[in-house]
């Protein structure tokens, strides 16, 4: 299992878990940070058509606002990881934190880089990820959704500046906050 979306000023955080076939291994799986856009889109097809299981749940604005980033990442992991069928039997987690699961699980640190299995999550989480953040740039043009996936860049937050927050801007987070405050 693992995440994709903690960064970001806006948009959901988004959570995969893949249980893979060991007879139908996949080559080039490793961190959807040190792959190429069009790469982890190839890997993204072949992980659904292979994987004996996988399932992509995220945590909405909203949650993260109301929880916290973290938290919310951690619900989001526990639905990813609870809509797998077949279920798995243990889960292994990228990072250092745990959802509540219904199975036993280990904690992995660096797990998107030496686990296949969590490599395998990180690509569908961030191809999800991202694709979300493309629609979300249709519903709200002008922010640039798109081009940097709701993540405090420089052309988002000037963007942000002037045309204030969307619905999709997570209002906990400081940059947000501080302009919402500053407009009122």
């Amino acid at each position: 299992v693992d995440e994709a979306g903690r960064g970001p000023l806006a948009g959901p955080v988004v959570a995969a878990a893949v249980i893979l076939d060991p007879v139908r291994p996949i080559a080039g799986l490793r961190d959807s940070k040190a792959i190429g856009a069009r790469r982890r889109e190839q890997l993204a097809v072949e992980i659904r058509g292979r994987a004996l299981a996988w399932a992509v749940a995220q945590a909405e604005v909203d949650e993260i606002d109301r929880l916290n980033i973290l938290q919310a990442s951690l619900l989001a992991m526990r639905r990813a990881a609870e809509a797998l069928r077949p279920a798995a039997d243990f889960a292994l987690i990228d990072g250092t934190h745990l959802p509540p699961l219904m199975v036993p699980a280990q904690a992995l640190i660096g797990g998107d880089a030496s686990c296949a299995a969590i490599s395998a999550a990180s690509i569908l989480a961030k191809t999800h990820r991202d694709a979300l953040m493309a629609a979300l740039d249709l519903v709200h043009p002008g922010y640039g959704f798109a081009e940097h996936a709701g993540y405090g860049t420089p052309a988002h937050l000037a963007r942000l500046r002037a045309l204030g927050p969307c619905a999709q801007h997570r209002r906990s987070f400081a940059p947000v906050r501080a302009l919402v405050e500053s407009k009122r």
